[in-house]
């Protein structure tokens, strides 16, 4: 058996978790929009068309904002389209995912689902084939109140009231060729500046998060951060992020690992801003958004096939099936993100239904919970507060990771990873203490021992576990609840001190009382 040793005061802090670092991403890609959020005519179809079923998940994951419409789909997107009666709304040919996109879901509809799930939108503007002026008037179409052609026109459509996004990307992924008009890093800046300045005169109240390079494996990355920032920096809160993750390589010690790889691109982009700043001489921080994170493997079919099926709607690609072992590597993301909660202020999960997605549903169908569901879901409904520092003592293993990503297949090394990984959030309000812990052995039970000092007296109030002894188990329509949190027995709390028993290769979630 393994053991670990944590360390933790109340008065030592990372940062607070802001609210918007429980979000998911909504795309107009396959069957996320057309057959997850929307399907008219389904028997759980609400009078808009919305799945009730799918929305009574999504409550229970508990994203907190939601980004949309893309995304790739954003760089061809004209949002006028998506607005004005249905049936009067073009088909258009989408060349990001080579299918048709019928518009029947827009930017309207967008808000009145938010509204019904009560999640924040997060709207993105097309700088690829548009440009600062259609970002604009989209700006201006949502946020004005009354008395200007755009705002009446959403008016005349039937949302008297200005639907007031607070939070827009500007663009995305514009470094990279599968986009539509991708830009060099000073091209991208320049409309990227333009775009800014105008939508703030329209409302001086949002907040912007520009591009940054489409990933860390990018010949553009660092010096596309800076460029950007260069020109954006006094027009921008925030600057964006993209990981994915996967076990390609069928090597699952490596594939664990691959979540420190996250914090450390955080702390990469984290020092690239500052040193935009530190030149200008400014006190200023750039936050990140790290609007796409996720495990995928990229299985989709063929793009060729999809026009040769004469541009399909709504197809179903990119609908991976999640295992237990990929809910492990998901749930050290979410530790990753939670331990940067000082300035990683924004993080959407790509993405929400059937394309890459927690949510699984059947056309016509029934809705059901992903592996990786559940990870998240304990992230958000009891991530909420300050993230303390913890020290871990922690045996640790050597390995690495493979990414097939970019010109090259690469190999990161890890020679010391701690088998233990581990995240710990304090609501005061509350008196919450929740420990978020993951134990990467695949064949070890781990013995945790954690002195918690400044709480006093805490109380075990629930403890999870997800284990499986198949690491390739999955949930399904026909088994929807195979992997889903059960009870951690092995559990003592004393005092100020915890002891837990982990079982090899679990996600756990340790919630404690007493803790003002």
């Amino acid at each position: 058996m393994h053991k670990a040793h944590v360390l933790l005061h109340r008065d030592f802090a990372i940062g607070e978790t802001d609210r918007r670092l429980f979000g998911a991403f909504a795309e107009h890609l396959g069957r996320c929009i057309y057959g997850g959020l929307y399907e008219p005519g389904h028997p759980e179809a609400d009078e808009h068309g919305f799945r009730r079923d799918v929305m009574a998940l999504v409550r229970e994951l508990a994203p907190t904002i939601l980004r949309y419409p893309g995304g790739n789909f954003v760089s061809g997107y004209n949002w006028e389209d998506g607005v004005g009666p249905i049936e009067e709304r073009p088909r258009r040919l989408d060349l990001a995912w080579m299918s048709t996109e019928p518009n029947s879901f827009g930017t309207n509809e967008f808000m009145d689902w938010c509204r019904l799930t009560g999640i924040e939108p997060m709207l993105a503007v097309n700088l690829g084939t548009r440009g600062a002026d259609a970002a604009r008037n989209l700006v201006e179409y949502c946020n004005h109140r009354a008395g200007t052609t755009l705002s009446d026109l959403r008016r005349a459509h039937g949302w008297d009231k200005p639907h007031d996004v607070k939070f827009w990307c500007l663009g995305n992924e514009m470094d990279g060729p599968w986009q539509m008009e991708a830009k060099t890093a000073t091209e991208y800046a320049r409309r990227a500046v333009e775009a800014a300045k105008m939508m703030k005169w329209i409302d001086p109240t949002i907040e912007l998060a520009a591009c940054g390079s489409s990933g860390r494996n990018m010949p553009t990355f660092g010096a596309w951060e800076e460029t950007v920032l260069d020109h954006c920096f006094d027009h921008v809160e925030f600057i964006s992020l993209h990981t994915y993750l996967n076990n390609y390589a069928e090597d699952t010690p490596g594939f664990l690992a691959s979540p420190d790889l996250m914090d450390s691109f955080i702390e990469e982009v984290v020092a690239l801003c500052d040193a935009v700043a530190a030149r200008r001489r400014s006190a200023k921080r750039i936050m990140l958004s790290f609007d796409e994170w996720n495990v995928w493997y990229r299985t989709r079919r063929n793009r060729q096939e999809r026009v040769k099926e004469n541009w399909p709607v709504a197809p179903e690609i990119l609908e991976e099936v999640y295992t237990m072992e990929d809910a492990l590597a998901f749930g050290g993301a979410c530790i990753s993100l939670l331990n940067h909660a000082d300035r990683v202020k924004c993080a959407c999960l790509a993405q929400l239904v059937n394309a890459i997605a927690p949510i699984m549903t059947e056309t016509g169908g029934p809705a059901w919970r992903q592996t990786i569901f559940h990870p998240f879901a304990h992230m958000s409904n009891f991530g909420r507060g300050r993230v303390l520092r913890a020290e871990v003592e922690s045996p640790t293993y050597a390995t690495r990771y493979f990414d097939p990503r970019g010109t090259e297949d690469l190999y990161f090394p890890l020679p010391k990873t701690p088998y233990l990984k581990l995240a710990v959030v304090h609501d005061a309000a509350a008196g919450g203490l929740t420990l978020f812990a993951l134990n990467r052995s695949l064949d070890s039970e781990m013995a945790v021992e954690v002195a918690a000092k400044g709480f006093g007296t805490l109380t075990a109030e629930e403890s999870l576990e997800m284990h499986d002894r198949d690491l390739k188990a999955i949930n399904s329509k026909a088994d929807p609840d195979r992997i889903r949190p059960r009870r951690l027995t092995d559990l003592e709390v004393k005092g100020e001190h915890v002891r837990a028993v982990l079982a090899p290769a679990s996600w756990n979630v340790i919630r404690l009382g007493g803790a003002k």
